[in-house]
């Protein structure tokens, strides 16, 4: 499946922050888990704006990138 985007996200219900952003109004993405037709990605800030909708594959293999390049915190 291609990456493809929906026009108004508040077509889509399920919502959610990741657990690592703060409460700040600051840049934060927000996700719809189990969607059918792949993985939905929305600015925080804009909900009624649009939304890029990512495969499953393709979302997966980003986070994974992103969690393998940050930074380690010490115990």
């Amino acid at each position: 499946m291609a990456d493809r985007t929906t026009a108004d996200a508040t077509a889509l219900s399920g919502w959610r922050r990741s657990s690592r952003s703060g409460n700040e109004a600051g840049s934060c993405l927000e996700v719809v888990d189990g969607c059918p037709f792949g993985v939905p990605v929305r600015d925080s800030k804009v909900p009624d704006g649009p939304a890029v909708v990512f495969s499953t594959t393709g979302w997966t293999s980003f986070v994974t990138a992103l969690k393998d390049r940050r930074p380690r915190r010490e115990a």
